[in-house]
Parts: C-alpha cells; structure tokens; sequence
C-alpha cells in the first residue's frame, strides 16, 4: 500500500467498486429524481431517490418479486419481468406525483437489450419523463417473452393489463 504525506484513502465505496463519485456528482448536479435500476441474480431492484444532505431519500421502491403478488408465476429475473416492474414503479411514481427521473444504473456494463433497459423501457411506457436512447431497447418479442414460451406471453399480458389499470 502506498504511504507518504501526500497519498490519500479512496473512500470505502470506490475502494470496493461500489460507486463511481464522479459519475454520480453528474446525475445529482441535474437535480432531478433517480430511477435507480438494479440486478441481482434473483431479482430485478428498483427505487426512485432524491439527494438529500444526510442521505439519499427513496420515494418509491419495487422488486421484481412484487409481481407474485399480482399473479406472475415465472421467475422474476428474466426481460418481461423486468419490464414489468419498470411499468409497475412508473405507475408508483405517478401516484406519488413524480412525473420525470433520470435513469441511473450503476457501474453495470450497457449492453443493447439487457435487462436493465428492459425495466427502463417500461418505466418509459408508464409515463415516467425519463431521457434514454430507444436503440438500446430489447425487441418487443424479447419483452413479451414470446422466445421463452406462449405462456409467458400470456401471462405477460394478464399483468401488464393489471398495472395499467
């Protein structure tokens, strides 16, 4: 480890590879709320937040398990459902009166069509204001679930009619 009267300690998060200070100076600059989009192994996260001097607020939170409760049978970690919980959050948010985020999402790779753009498309779909680039989009097959199996589709539909209403 270096020493010497001028080195200093990165702060625990950088260190860790957690957080990304420069990046995340930008996004609270705009001083607009964050949908914060997460992944897990099993899971899809999702939050919007505000900055605040102690500590970031959370105003509404989802998880990709939450869907269970509205009839989804499948697994909770694939494109439909994270589509699925970016419309749910939205029409969350809208309840709330939060009508625009920016999307933050992380120190993740940015690969066309993963999932994190899949819950930011649905987020879009939902009504929230969010900037994004719709290249980056999975196709609306990938998103209904049609090239995993006909019952997903259906499945799919059932629950997207549910938050919508």
């Amino acid at each position: 480890m270096a020493k010497g009267p001028r080195y200093s300690v990165k702060f625990r998060r950088r260190r860790k590879g957690k957080t990304n200070y420069t990046k995340r100076k930008k996004l609270l600059a705009k001083g607009s709320p964050r949908l914060v989009i997460r992944k897990s192994n099993k899971l899809i996260t999702t939050h919007i937040t505000t900055y605040d001097k102690k500590g970031d607020k959370t105003s509404v939170f989802i998880r990709s398990d939450q869907l269970k409760k509205l009839g989804w049978k499948h697994s909770c970690k694939n494109l439909p459902a994270a589509y699925l919980t970016g419309l749910l959050i939205a029409t969350k948010a809208l309840k709330a009166n939060i009508t625009e985020a920016i999307a933050d999402l992380g120190l993740y790779d940015m690969v066309k069509g993963s999932k994190l753009f899949s819950a930011l498309k649905g987020a879009v779909d939902g009504g929230l204001k969010i900037p994004h680039d719709s290249k980056m989009f999975p196709s609306e097959e990938c998103i209904t679930g049609k090239h995993i199996s006909d019952e997903i589709a259906k499945d799919f539909e059932e629950i997207k009619n549910k938050v919508m209403k």
